[in-house]
């Protein structure tokens, strides 16, 4: 008589998983020395519970497999996640200017269920511009139809060529500036180079040609950027006013709603973003994001926003005031609204 350990070799399963043979013993394979039989010629019975065992057997991932194997099983039983709508060209642009408050705006209106933004500036009508429009809308986010895609880059107010560049694009496409008291924005401007590069010279020596004779120094782009009607002047070979919308800088600070407001329709959106969204925050100085359900804290924007000015002698901005007012005068002339600059 064949030992029973002859007799369990014998009644081994083989299971193939992938492209590994794996070797389990069968559940009914327990001989007596009278179990030959079922050995050899399985009765109906065994066969129908040989059935059964595989079958349970093939159901159940093996705890024989290999992690790799296992994770292919996984990974090919899933289906990818369905991508929604599509990228697009923007439909409105936060074209300026520099240290008005465009990522304000773009923060708080990127909370409206109808606009899509980009979060870094691509400076594309600037600096990027020979990478072509498919790299251009490779960066944007996916948008529904019902949706605005929208990116914001305060360089391109002072850049000659991107109101021809844009147009060339879409001439259709909307136009928000975001616009603040040239000589506060200066400062501020001037304080911000200041905290990378502590070693340049005073904001006096840099603003003025000769002081003494009030030559303001028109080729440093501090003072240069906040002569607004000079820039808006080239847009306007391109786009007609009713494509821009003009946010005041000011009124971003005391009522970023009502502005908010105005910018929601501007772009033809239903007014989402109201006062419930917005609380003053002292520390900073200005308006940030009340927390929203799926955060633990509320929204400000970065530390570089807010920064305290820089010190400048009361006569060097009445100075600057009086270069800049003819200027302002005619920036409100052209865009009928007067910001009280002055």
């Amino acid at each position: 008589m064949q030992s029973q350990t002859t007799e369990e070799h014998r009644c081994v399963l083989f299971q193939y998983v992938g492209s590994k043979k794996l070797l389990q013993k069968s559940h009914y394979c327990t001989f007596p020395a009278e179990g030959k039989q079922l050995q050899d010629e399985p009765t109906k019975e065994g066969q129908i519970r040989r059935g059964k065992s595989l079958a349970s057997n093939q159901s159940k991932p093996s705890r024989s497999l290999s992690a790799p194997l296992r994770n292919a099983r996984s990974s090919n039983n899933k289906t990818a996640s369905p991508k929604y709508g599509k990228k697009k060209l923007p439909k409105a642009l936060i074209v300026g200017v520099k240290k008005g408050g465009t990522r304000a705006v773009l923060e708080f209106i990127r909370i409206h269920p109808d606009v899509r933004a980009v979060g870094t500036e691509p400076h594309f009508f600037d600096r990027n511009y020979d990478r072509g429009l498919d790299w251009y809308r490779g960066l944007m986010p996916r948008t529904l139809d019902s949706q605005i895609t929208m990116e914001k880059t305060p360089s391109y107010f002072v850049t000659r060529e991107a109101p021809r560049r844009i147009s060339s694009m879409s001439p259709d496409t909307k136009l928000i500036v975001v616009v603040r008291n040239p000589v506060t924005r200066a400062i501020s401007d001037y304080t911000q180079t200041l905290s990378k590069r502590p070693d340049i010279p005073s904001f006096e020596e840099l603003a003025f040609k000769n002081r003494s004779l009030g030559q303001v120094n028109t080729s440093w782009n501090a003072i240069r950027i906040g002569m607004y009607t000079l820039h808006l002047e080239n847009w306007l070979q391109y786009f007609r006013l009713s494509q821009f919308h003009f946010v005041s800088g000011e009124r971003l600070i005391t009522d970023p709603a009502g502005e908010l407001g105005r910018v929601q329709d501007f772009l033809g959106l239903k007014r989402v973003v109201t006062d419930k969204h917005f609380y003053f925050n002292k520390t900073k100085g200005f308006p940030c994001l009340k927390k929203p359900e799926s955060s633990a804290s509320p929204r400000c924007l970065g530390k570089s926003k807010g920064r305290t000015h820089v010190q400048i002698d009361r006569d060097v901005i009445e100075q600057l005031r009086d270069f800049y007012r003819p200027f302002n005068i005619r920036f409100y002339e052209t865009v009928g609204q007067d910001f009280r600059w002055d």
